[in-house]
């Protein structure tokens, strides 16, 4: 697909209104998302989920942007509010409304991804955009969201959906798409027990990346008619998109990298093991998300916090990091820190050891720890001479262990406050 040139995009991303549905519980997040909604769940050294969906929009030239919210949504709505994007211009039409389940319509909260954008289905209008991004709020990558409108409207298609190619087996957690030659969608199953291979390959499926660019009045007739409909769970992969594909023009716009050559990075972080595994590939020399790539920047609100820290050179009490990202106010004292990533206001003390690990911020570790293969939530104060992912038994009893090894301490596992903003 040959990208569309830039003034022809621009003009499409101004009529368009971006929604973002971040009210997810992201249960399979276990206690990272005790408190929190999983959009707002840090990750990266310095960031939360929701800033990437954000970031693309505004590097996308889209800049109206509603947020929609619902599951403990007030540390989302507070890192909202702190954000960067005050330099947003309202004479000039540009915004990031928060749009929390306040039972505009209904009087029941959210029921499924449709009808939470029927809800807002009067602001939506309000707006009067001609075109509206869907966008879920959970997930990690970099996207052009110009050039998926420019394709949705050069096809003349009433609804578009990003996709990915994924290997089969692991198509059954997804929305998969049957496609013909002109990448119009001929069937979509939510969750197979036999994903559709894409047409000549034996191996691969085509996902849905939860990405829809839709034409406004003809969002509009479907929410009317879904939200009718006594026996809709009113969610856009099992409901809207299986009852349009036979009558409507639905395509299918597959994620490519800048150079339109390989597929794009993107990520579900929507389980521990790969929350985990997500933040350490960041660690690589060469990771397929660059985090600094100052032409797609990812903006987030932070602290203002001096440089870290490492501190003392003794043989027996080294401050060093290797192989390692190290956010602001980070204090590495007389420790060391191999293959991890800390976020901001993390202090590691003497003679401690953390490795293949995540620490969220504000995190303390004593003298003498050991932490390996865990991530360690906001504000926890670990005490001296602990030992994590060391002794099996005793993780397995003290706090959460994933399938794939990976250690979950949260401030409440060890006995400390609870009910903290996260």
């Amino acid at each position: 697909m040959t990208p569309q040139p830039q003034r022809y995009v621009s003009r499409l991303t101004r009529e368009t209104l971006a929604l973002i549905l971040a009210g997810g519980r992201g249960s399979r997040l276990k206690q990272l998302t005790l408190w929190r909604a999983k959009p707002a769940v840090p990750f990266g050294g310095k960031f939360r989920i929701i800033d990437f969906p954000l970031s693309n929009c505004i590097n996308s030239g889209i800049r109206q942007v509603a947020v929609v919210t619902q599951y403990k949504a007030h540390s989302l709505i507070q890192h909202m509010q702190r954000g960067w994007w005050s330099f947003l211009r309202g004479e000039f039409g540009e915004f990031i409304e928060l749009l929390p389940a306040q039972q505009r319509i209904e009087t029941s909260w959210y029921a499924g991804t449709a009808d939470a954008v029927y809800q807002n289905i009067d602001i939506i209008r309000q707006h009067n955009p001609s075109y509206v991004l869907i966008l879920a709020g959970d997930h990690i990558y970099k996207m052009d969201y110009g050039q998926m409108i420019a394709f949705h409207v050069e096809s003349g298609a009433d609804m578009t959906v990003g996709c990915l190619e994924v290997e089969q087996e692991r198509a059954k957690a997804f929305g998969v798409m049957g496609v013909d030659a002109a990448s119009r969608i001929t069937s979509f199953a939510e969750k197979p027990e036999d994903p559709a291979l894409i047409p000549g390959s034996k191996t691969h499926s085509l996902a849905s990346m939860g990405i829809y660019v839709i034409n406004t009045e003809f969002l509009f007739e479907q929410l009317v008619k879904d939200a009718d409909d006594t026996f809709s769970s009113h969610d856009f992969g099992k409901d809207i998109i299986p009852g349009i594909i036979e009558r409507n023009q639905v395509m299918a716009y597959p994620f490519r990298d800048e150079q339109g050559v390989r597929q794009g990075y993107w990520r579900d972080v929507g389980t521990i093991d790969s929350y985990w595994q997500a933040n350490l590939e960041l660690i690589g020399v060469t990771p397929e998300l660059n985090l600094y790539d100052s032409e797609w920047p990812i903006w987030t609100y932070q602290e203002q916090l001096p440089p870290a820290k490492f501190v003392f050179d003794d043989e027996d009490r080294r401050g060093m990091a290797i192989d390692s990202m190290v956010s602001g106010g980070c204090i590495i004292s007389g420790s060391t820190v191999r293959h991890s990533v800390l976020f901001s206001s993390v202090q590691v003390n003497a003679c401690a050891t953390v490795e293949d690990s995540v620490v969220l911020p504000n995190v303390t570790i004593g003298e003498d720890c050991v932490i390996r293969n865990a991530v360690i939530d906001k504000g926890c104060k670990i005490p001296d001479g602990t030992q994590i992912g060391v002794d099996d038994e005793a993780d397995a009893r003290d706090y959460f262990v994933s399938p794939g090894g990976v250690r979950v301490v949260t401030p409440e596992m060890l006995g400390q406050a609870t009910h903290h903003v996260r």
